[in-house]
Formats: C-alpha cells, sequence, structure tokens
C-alpha cells in the first residue's frame, strides 16, 4: 500500500457529492495548475453497510456500490471529499486558500467555482456544494507582511473594498499611488 508524504490532508465532508464535486474540482484547477487528478475512489460494501446497521436509517449511508471516498490532487496538494450524509454542513470558519501567480488565474478560478454559489468580499467565495474559498495572488502574502507598515496599510485597505482580487489596484496601493 503507497502511503502520501504528505502529512496534513483537508478531508471535506459532502451530504453525497464527494465524486461529483471532486470531479468539479479537479476539472477547474487542471486548467491552470498541473498535477490535479482523480486518484482513488472507494464504494460501499454490502458488508460494511452491514457493519454501520446500528446507525438511525435516516443517517446511513448507501446503498452497496455508492462512493464512501474520494482521493484528489489540487495542484499536487492531496484533499479527500467523504460521502457523510445529511447532518454535514460547511461553513466559513474553514476555507481553501489559492494563492494563484496571475491575474489570469485568479479570474479563471473565481469565476468556475462561484458558478452556482456565492460570491463575497475579500477574494472570498463559496462553491455551489457550500465549501469556502479564498482566491488569492501569492504577492498579497509579501505586501501584507511588508516591514513598512504604510504599503500593507494601503494594501488591506484596499483588499477590503475589492471582492475579487486585482493584483495591479493592489500593487498601486503598495506603492502609493
Amino acid at each position: 500500500m503507497k502511503t502520501n508524504d504528505q502529512r496534513i490532508s483537508p478531508c471535506l465532508t459532502f451530504n453525497h457529492q464527494a465524486e461529483e464535486a471532486a470531479n468539479f474540482y479537479v476539472s477547474i484547477f487542471s486548467a491552470v495548475f498541473e498535477n490535479s487528478k482523480v486518484l482513488n475512489i472507494a464504494r460501499f460494501s454490502k458488508e460494511e453497510l452491514e457493519a454501520l446497521s446500528y446507525l438511525p436509517e435516516d443517517i446511513r449511508p448507501g446503498p452497496a456500490g455508492s462512493v464512501r471516498t474520494v482521493r484528489f490532487l489540487l495542484n499536487g496538494q492531496e484533499i479527500e471529499a467523504v460521502n457523510g450524509g445529511k447532518f454535514f454542513n460547511f461553513c466559513e470558519g474553514m476555507s481553501l486558500y489559492v494563492r494563484c501567480k496571475t491575474q489570469e488565474e485568479i479570474d479563471w478560478l473565481w469565476e468556475k467555482l462561484s458558478e452556482g454559489g456565492e460570491k463575497s468580499q475579500c477574494g472570498w467565495l463559496k462553491d455551489k456544494y457550500g465549501v469556502s474559498w479564498q482566491i488569492a495572488p501569492a504577492i498579497v502574502d509579501e505586501m501584507l507582511n511588508d516591514l513598512d507598515p504604510e504599503k500593507s496599510n494601503r494594501v488591506i485597505i484596499a483588499i477590503y473594498g475589492m471582492k475579487k482580487y486585482d493584483i495591479e489596484a493592489l500593487k498601486r496601493a503598495y506603492e502609493g499611488q
């Protein structure tokens, strides 16, 4: 059995859309990043479901053959998606943060991930499954941590006024233009 060297991986628990969501994410990310693919799909067996027969019927997974877990890569980052039942919900307290190198990457991911979801402030969006994402330029980390507090302050104030990040506007704020 081959194990991944990545020691910490996000695990997203869906009601019953784990495979659909993994395929959705892989299709979007593979257009802009390398190494985005589905690695494995595990399905519930009849015996496994029998072992879970103690669960109340309204939250019991199944049927046999339905998807239990999906392991996939987004830009080399392993993520696991689980079908956990209808009592699991996503919230904004946990998000996936994506550092983009170009405005084109930001634009693509922002539009594709927000289809059927909702766009919010400061690069945040919620996709059609309820998963929260932050789509940000990689350069913003350096700008916000600049030793010159005036520069970093101008950048954060500019971010507060944005929905989708605009790299050129952030650069102008950073330079005081």
